[in-house]
């Protein structure tokens, strides 16, 4: 089992550089490209210490490019020789260390919304992550079913028919959640039992947000099914700041909520996804906790 965190990393003080809409309007693409690089320098420093701290999973910023799904960008970034050169680096070296790398846009990446706009701007988005994860060697991006609009089984319909006419390429590493007040996990199998989407089973939003008709066990064999053996299945873990129904997450994961999904999985293989505040500190605490 892989345990891995999200974009950022607390020991290295390192955070993706970004700007204002503004300063893209006055400084154009130069400007972009430059906290582009950065940013992705960053990311180089961060998996370089992952590695040192034999950490091999890990989820790459949505933030790597400024504004990188928006109609403003006129650089092509993804065929930029100094953005290949780096992220052909970061190809490699998550591959010489079996690195997985993920992505996970945005809760405003809505591809079930009755707006066209928004539903446009969302497959923007997933071409945008999805050039990421093309360049890097990532295997996955997450996103939710999104909202209800005041009626579940039409929305997720919606869902299905809008998946349907994304490229067979974003398909490929596309991924859906279940959330914490909308779309449950029976939902979001529902949905795959349609289009064959892959499922990410989050415990913290399950508790949420459950669906108590389905055995545990039973739903976790549908979940590890809908991966169809294309790669190891992944989950989300997360501890309820104040509770473990509170929404917000904790700084780290709570040692009896990490053992509690271990019993739940059982012999099922998986990677795990800490979200939690203090990032790699969490990884780090959980296995000091479990020597």
């Amino acid at each position: 089992m892989k345990l891995g965190y999200a974009c950022l990393n607390v020991t290295l003080g390192l955070k993706m550089r970004t700007c204002r809409l503004k300063t893209v309007e006055l400084e154009g693409m130069a400007k972009v490209k430059e906290l582009t690089l950065a940013n992705l320098e960053s990311v180089q420093s961060i998996l370089k210490w992952n590695q040192e701290n034999n950490i091999d999973f890990f989820r790459v910023s949505s933030d790597i490019v400024p504004f990188g799904s928006h109609e403003i960008l006129t650089w092509n970034w993804w065929e930029d020789e100094d953005v290949l050169a780096i992220t052909k680096e970061i190809n490699a070296y998550q591959k010489k260390y079996q690195m997985r790398l993920t992505v996970h846009p945005g809760q405003f990446t809505i591809i079930n919304s009755p707006n066209e706009k928004v539903v446009t701007n969302a497959f923007r988005e997933l071409q945008y992550h999805y050039k990421l994860m093309e360049l890097m060697g990532g295997t996955d991006m997450v996103i939710h079913v999104g909202g209800v609009y005041g009626e579940k089984e039409e929305a997720k319909k919606r869902f299905s028919e809008n998946y349907k006419k994304l490229s067979p390429e974003i398909k490929s590493i596309l991924i859906l959640e279940n959330d914490d007040k909308s779309f449950h996990v029976k939902d979001v199998l529902d949905i795959h039992d349609e289009i064959g989407v892959p499922v990410c089973f989050d415990i913290h939003h399950h508790h949420c947000n459950p669906y108590e008709d389905l055995v545990i066990a039973f739903l976790l064999d549908r979940v590890i099914a809908s991966w169809e053996h294309k790669r190891l299945p992944k989950m989300h873990i997360s501890s309820g700041r104040n509770s473990k129904t509170d929404t917000s997450h904790h700084d780290y994961i709570l040692r009896e909520d990490y053992e509690l999904l271990l019993q739940l999985l059982g012999p099922r293989r998986t990677d795990l996804m800490f979200e939690a505040k203090k990032k790699e500190l969490a990884v780090l605490k959980i296995r000091e906790a479990l020597k």
